[in-house]
């Protein structure tokens, strides 16, 4: 009996102290010192928790081993309370670790990633663990320094429930690299995390995800991508990049993203049942197929708006013996029981050209439910298709197609269910054999739960009115009182001259309120300077140089002279410009290199007296594919005696990556414009690789011709009821382009 209690005691003994030992030791670190110092005596099933404050310039290398049962957890202390800030970053490596809580925000990373799982090239991260973590703007402010979020190595690793917001300078979001064997059939899971907003880079390195490189792209990498949501992702072209075999991305929803989920290189991957919701939001992105064995099937697409390679499904031509960088010709692949809802593009061999002139082959598109009002003529074919199998397609009877055979025709049908989508009613779905969609993931089951995703940029007039009294410089006093959105309202002919520079540092609005319209001038080279953050809006005013400087390369507006990492927008309207000519090359926006706007729009304005140009946007000059706007639009503006060109915008370079500029001009009128000595270029309006311009009910006299310079991919360009009196008319570099990409309509 005694013998039996002590055994009993014993085996008792050896059980808590089993369950102590898998419970581990928790340990509140407040400093960098006792963080490394608890990091090198950690064992499985320790908990390290890093105390609520801000750690600035915290670079945490956490490295250790714990075991499946006990891993080694670095946590906060409250979750979202513990702020990496400054210099700061986390690497890790070993196994069995986990990492939760933490935000990364105000600052950047010292070295290529903020968080990497990895210690050093051969120091690897196996079955670790990311999770419920934040990182929110933390980007370099070097707009073209190039960096990443997340890099991740080792096998078997897992990065889910995060938020990623805001990246703005260059380089991938989160990238799994497969350098060496021991990266490779690595078994990553990346799930349930909310990609937030990602802003247009103009240029190419923007993508959201990328799974490979070029160099590594038929090694099999066998990640998952799953569960996420991604919310208006428009780095560039490519919101996921896959560059490597065997990925599986499946029950993601894609959220007004202006690109697509792109097979660029590697084989056998498998997209299923994700969900790409273009909200009719111009430029929007589907699925694009390039290489071998690929599968789309069971994918829901509704109101994708994207043409080119931004198309809802996009099918492409590869190259011949195709090195690992370029296209790999499209081999037994499937498409099928995918499901499109109002979406404009469906493109088949696209890229089409002397070097693009493997067309698809073995590759089928069966069994999927196409239903537009927004476009009856949905396809558009490149190539010779006949390598391309279709069969058991449904399309509205009110649609073309341009095959014989592979499609029926139904009544289009369509109704709203709860969750917002727009579907096929349930008679038409079952008549395909198709599921009614259901949204795989919502906002709400993504992301560090304690993060806000209620992500909006401020707009122009969503604040507060402010009266501006007439005098020196109170417009600038007003302004530094002012938050963003508030719109700053003058009198009625009032006077307000500049002694100063005003640095534009949010959004704001300067208008006159009806009536006789107020006047600004400045003593300053430039009225107005945006800097990093800002966007300006004028309306109903006069802009006078009459008190500007006798010096050369005056401005109205100016970007900052140092790289800005956030995109600015600028909106004139119902303004008068004039007398900026106290000296040559004086223009009413200047713009310097590693600046980027979303949109440049000029109303009803007048601009005359000018000794340089209106808009000259060409300070990116290397040829790579980046430019410095990615929208602007003229309407019904006046220009008179404008010696520079009236706008120059350029986008040099062959790179495929990004969409604009695009441009368009509507009623506007030019006289005497384009004919300064000093005018470089030779033309009133001159534009350089744009993508898209469309120039329709313009006047021309006494001015320099228009000069279009088109470059690679398939620029489109309408001219339209355009008139040239003792003018210059219409000069472009390349004859073919005539025929091909340029519309004249008189």
């Amino acid at each position: 009996m005694i013998l039996d209690s002590i055994k009993y005691c014993s085996i008792t003994l050896l059980t808590l102290a089993l369950l102590a030992c898998k419970a581990g030791n928790s340990n509140v670190v407040h400093d960098m010192e006792s963080l490394r110092a608890a990091i090198k005596s950690a064992v499985p099933g320790d908990e390290i928790i890093m105390a609520n404050g801000t750690w600035e310039n915290a670079e945490i290398r956490f490295v250790g081993t714990g075991r499946e049962d006990a891993p080694i957890t670095l946590r906060a202390e409250e979750n979202g309370k513990v702020i990496l800030s400054g210099q700061s970053n986390l690497r890790l490596s070993g196994e069995y670790l986990v990492v939760s809580g933490l935000v990364f925000k105000r600052g950047y990373t010292p070295t290529s990633a903020v968080i990497e799982y990895r210690t050093s090239s051969k120091d690897l991260a196996h079955h670790c663990r990311v999770t419920n973590c934040v990182i929110d703007d933390y980007s370099n402010p070097e707009r073209f320094d190039v960096d990443s979020w997340v890099l991740i190595f080792g096998k078997n690793n897992r990065f889910d429930h995060n938020s990623l917001i805001d990246k703005r300078n260059l380089g991938v979001t989160l990238a799994v690299r497969l350098k060496g064997e021991e990266n490779q059939e690595n078994g990553h899971i990346i799930d349930y995390n909310y990609f937030g907003p990602r802003q247009n880079l103009g240029a190419n390195g923007g993508e959201t995800i990328r799974i490979g490189t070029s160099h590594y792209s038929l090694s099999y990498s066998n990640t998952v991508v799953s569960n996420n949501y991604f919310d208006r992702c428009d780095g560039e072209h490519e919101i996921i990049s896959n560059k490597s075999c065997g990925n599986i991305y499946r029950d993601n929803v894609f959220d007004q993203c202006r690109g697509t989920l792109t097979m660029r290189h590697g084989h056998y991957t498998l997209v299923e049942n994700n969900y790409l919701l273009g909200r009719g939001k111009p430029n929007t992105g589907g699925i694009r197929v390039i290489n071998k064995n690929q599968t789309v099937r069971n994918n829901y697409l509704s109101e994708i708006t994207g043409y080119r390679f931004r198309g809802a499904l996009v099918v492409m031509n590869g190259v011949p013996n195709s090195p690992l960088n370029r296209y790999g010709q499209v081999v037994d692949s499937k498409i099928e029981n995918n499901i499109l809802v109002d979406c404009d593009h469906i493109q088949l061999c696209a890229g089409s050209d002397t070097e693009r002139s493997a067309v698809p082959v073995g590759t089928s598109i069966s069994g999927n439910l196409i239903l537009s009002k927004t476009n009856l003529n949905p396809f558009t074919i490149y190539d010779d298709v006949s390598g391309i199998k279709l069969e058991n397609n449904i399309i509205n009877d009110d649609a073309e197609v341009p095959f014989k055979t592979g499609f029926k025709f139904e009544k289009y049908e369509v109704e709203s269910t709860g969750d917002g989508l727009k579907v096929p009613t349930k008679k038409l779905l079952k008549r395909a054999g198709l599921d009614l969609p259901r949204l795989p993931v919502e906002k709400v089951d993504v992301g560090a739960d304690y993060y806000t995703k209620d992500w909006e940029r401020v707009e122009f007039r969503s604040g507060e009115l402010i009266a501006v009294p007439p005098g020196t410089n109170t417009i600038l006093e007003a302004y530094n009182n002012s938050n963003a959105g508030d719109v700053l309202v003058l009198e009625n002919g009032g006077e307000y001259p500049f002694t100063k520079h005003m640095e534009v540092r949010h959004t704001v609005t300067i208008r006159t309120k009806s009536g006789e319209k107020a006047r600004i001038s400045s003593e300053k080279e430039s009225f107005f300077r945006i800097v990093n953050g800002g966007s300006l809006e004028l309306d109903n005013l006069l802009l006078d140089g009459y008190m500007s400087p006798d010096m050369a390369g005056n401005s109205v507006v100016s970007t900052s002279k140092y790289s800005m990492n956030q995109n600015y927008k600028l909106f004139v309207r119902d303004c008068d410009i004039r007398n900026l000519d106290v000296n040559h090359s004086f223009n009413f926006l200047k713009v310097f290199k590693n600046t980027f706007a979303d949109t440049i729009r000029l109303e009803n304005s007048s601009f005359k007296n000018i000794t340089g140009a209106v808009l000259h946007i060409a300070e990116e000059t290397e040829d790579i594919g980046r430019y410095n706007v990615e929208h602007v639009q003229i309407a019904d503006c006046r220009f008179e005696q404008v010696q520079g060109a009236v706008a120059f915008i350029y986008r040099g370079g062959t790179d495929e990556s990004t969409f604009g500029p695009i441009v368009s001009l509507e009623g506007n009128k030019f006289n005497e414009c384009g004919m300064g000595v000093r005018n470089k270029v030779g033309a009133s309006v001159k534009f350089h690789g744009v993508q898209n311009l469309s120039v329709e009910n313009c006047s021309w006299t006494d001015s320099a011709p228009l000069n279009i310079y088109l470059t690679n991919g398939e620029p489109i360009t309408l001219i339209k009821d355009c008139v040239f009196e003792r003018s210059g008319s219409i000069e472009y570099n390349r004859a073919e382009f005539e025929r091909e990409n340029i519309e004249i309509i008189n």
